[in-house]
């Protein structure tokens, strides 16, 4: 079995700031997905093309940093 252990100096304030962002990653995904779903319902139920470009915006952001959320949620 694989195992990653991530390991952090909680005295070091860089240190904190990196086990923040570790622990809140996957609410951050969480928040990007329910932005996604809301440009999404905007854009196909109330023809919003304001809504489906800011969300072709949003993906091709997260695209450039290899963010897929389906990988992160799923």
């Amino acid at each position: 079995m694989a195992k990653a252990i991530l390991e952090y100096n909680l005295n070091e304030p860089d240190d904190v700031k990196a086990h923040i962002r570790a622990v809140k990653s996957l609410d951050m995904a969480i928040a990007l997905w329910e932005i996604n779903q809301f440009l999404r319902n905007e854009a196909k139920y109330k023809d919003n093309e304001i809504a489906d470009k800011l969300r072709e915006e949003i993906y091709g952001i997260m695209n450039d940093h290899n963010i897929d959320l389906d990988e992160l949620i799923d």
